[in-house]
């Protein structure tokens, strides 16, 4: 069945006028699927123009397995699609504004060793709506303590690898007619697709752009990042230059620290190099060890350190607060325990 969150004030007007309703149904709808309703909630639509809504369309993408709650507020939700798929989304609590991080694919291909999410591949791209639905939820879920303000696009998949569907899923999310959230709001992080990069300033996005670097030089970029052998340092750089040309809007280079990898002196230098002439801050991120990877952070302490030497270099740099670690606060770690904890129940149902 077809998802009506996927469906834009056009399309709800295409689709109320197909089946003999006045115009204004269309917002009514628009209403229901931005608060997350359900169709026992709808009251105020004529009941056999639900009913007929229902046969074909389904109201709510996503149903809720399970979620864990971190000490400081932060909460990992797995849901399930219509399809049986299952994916992870976040609520950051923050005093200038709660945050949603969500996930656009179901696994990932790109292949990083440190990430859990691409642990068992790609299996397929998430719908503009099934990617709405993750914050229409955790909003409604989060009313009571200021709902969604800020929206992170850092959760399972590749953005830019689902471009089509990321690209509807901000105009849908922004819509006024919507959830209404502004452009400023909005962050989509990749690990870099310079082709993609350049479509996203064409198309009009405004919002931060944020850049998976996590290595200053290739030869240590393809190392853990298998994206690296189609596109080099100096290529993804010249894409953010531009990025910032076309829109004007400083890009965020996230940079993961791993301890005796990509934390020393040489690569301060090997970042100054990079990035000279390029407007943005780089974050840093202590590596969130996961399950299958034996990589391993550096300490805190180490990581303000090096933030320091970044700084003494000329460049903005910040060590990003770390939440929900207490809780598989890496992308995919929920959902890869839930999906190993069926296998080892399936496997014993055979004995």
């Amino acid at each position: 069945m077809k998802l009506l969150a996927d469906l834009d004030m056009s399309g709800l007007e295409q689709l109320v006028a197909s089946m003999d309703q006045p115009k204004y149904r269309a917002k009514q709808l628009m209403r229901h699927i931005t608060a997350y309703d359900g169709y026992d909630g709808i009251t105020d639509l004529p009941k056999t123009f639900v009913k007929q809504l229902s046969e074909s369309y389904v109201m709510r993408a996503l149903t809720e397995k399970t979620r864990v709650e971190a000490a400081d507020g932060a909460v990992r939700y797995l849901f399930e699609t219509q399809g049986g798929d299952l994916i992870e989304s976040v609520f950051l609590p923050h005093g200038y504004g709660n945050s949603v991080c969500v996930s656009c694919q179901v696994g990932c291909a790109m292949g990083c060793v440190f990430c859990a999410s691409g642990h068992y591949g790609l299996k397929r791209d998430l719908s503009a709506g099934e990617i709405l639905s993750q914050v229409l939820y955790i909003a409604r879920d989060k009313k009571d303590v200021g709902g969604v303000k800020k929206i992170v696009m850092m959760g399972s998949g590749e953005p830019l690898a689902n471009y089509a569907e990321t690209v509807r899923f901000i105009k849908l999310v922004t819509s006024s007619d919507g959830f209404d959230i502004g452009m400023r709001s909005l962050s989509v992080s990749t690990c870099g697709l310079p082709d993609k990069i350049d479509r996203l300033a064409a198309d009009g996005f405004s919002g931060t752009l944020s850049l998976s670097l996590h290595a200053a030089t290739d030869e240590k970029r393809k190392s853990i990042m298998r994206v690296a052998n189609s596109y080099s340092v100096t290529e993804l750089v010249a894409a953010l230059k531009r990025f910032f040309e076309a829109t004007g809007r400083r890009v965020v280079i996230e940079y993961i620290l791993i301890g005796g990898f990509n934390d020393k002196g040489e690569d301060v230098a090997a970042l100054k190099t990079l990035l000279k002439g390029l407007c943005c801050h780089i974050n840093l991120i202590p590596l969130n060890p996961t399950d299958h990877c034996e990589l391993r952070p550096c300490s805190r302490k180490h990581a303000y350190e090096f933030c320091s030497r970044l700084e003494k270099a000329g460049l903005s740099a910040t060590v990003r607060r770390s939440m929900g670690s207490d809780v598989a606060g890496a992308c995919g770690q929920l959902k890869n325990r839930t999906v190993e904890r069926r296998r080892l129940d399936e496997d014993g149902k055979n004995y």
